[in-house]
């Protein structure tokens, strides 16, 4: 049964990312509105009428209008947060959707958050979020990606400069060769690219969402320096760090 194929979305809200500390405690009564929340990193466990549901990498968590829940942080992370009304959705239960494709779901989330931002036309806006509710609805295929292990490594090592060709290899157990070749078939990348193009979207989400200083948002994401960081964000994005931070509001709840 697809929960999300009926309903009919009446009010999106602008989408935020949401920092969620490790120890994080918050109750829920009453929630007002949907909420439609995804997990760049971290992970978050919800109880609801005593069952638990889990928020983490490679999935996404539907929380009910009008239901009561709890939540607690079990690791730091960022979880994009779209609120929302609805109708012809009569259940009052969290659900918890695993992701056939995550970074296309994460697209559409940015690209939403565009949209509010800049006023796009409102038909854009509710387009772009029904492409996103169909990602989260599709079925997950059996993973037959090779490099899917390498995943949690490459989160939890992020910020870690010396995170390279070579250790990635070798916790993989293939060659480097090999892997640049996996990268390539599955990723139409390079590993360095790849990794790259992760620490710049992890510090967009910084700059916009958190006061962090640049030097401390290098670091964060693995440069091992603030010139190399601002350099390169500077030739992925067209911006200095600053500008972006400038450009961008900043939401946080």
């Amino acid at each position: 049964m697809n929960l999300l194929n009926s309903i009919t979305v009446t009010h999106i809200d602008p989408p935020v990312t949401v920092h969620s500390e490790k120890g994080r405690v918050f109750d829920m009564a009453d929630r007002p509105t949907f909420g439609l929340s995804l997990c760049i990193s971290g992970q978050i466990t919800y109880t609801m009428n005593g069952r638990r549901y889990v928020s983490e990498p490679g999935s996404a968590v539907l929380l009910p209008q009008n239901g009561s829940y709890s939540l607690y942080g079990d690791k730091e992370g960022l979880f994009p947060l779209i609120n929302f009304r609805c109708e012809h959705f009569p259940f009052r239960e969290i659900f918890v959707f695993p992701l056939q494709n995550p970074a296309a779901c994460l697209k559409d989330f940015e690209a939403l958050k565009q949209l509010f931002l800049f006023k796009g036309n409102r038909l854009q806006q509710y387009s772009t979020f029904y492409e996103l509710l169909h990602k989260i609805s599709a079925p997950r295929l059996p993973d037959r990606n090779p490099l899917h292990p390498a995943m949690p490594y490459i989160e939890q090592h992020l910020s870690d400069p010396e995170l390279s060709n070579n250790v990635l290899a070798r916790e993989m157990g293939i060659s480097e060769v090999y892997l640049r070749k996996l990268f390539s078939a599955h990723y139409q990348t390079t590993p360095k690219q790849f990794i790259l193009d992760l620490r710049i979207r992890k510090a967009k989400q910084l700059l916009t969402d958190t006061a962090l200083s640049v030097t401390v948002i290098a670091g964060e994401c693995g440069f091992s320096s603030v010139y190399h960081f601002c350099r390169a964000f500077k030739q992925k994005t067209g911006f200095t760090p600053t500008e972006y931070a400038t450009l961008h509001k900043i939401d946080r709840i």
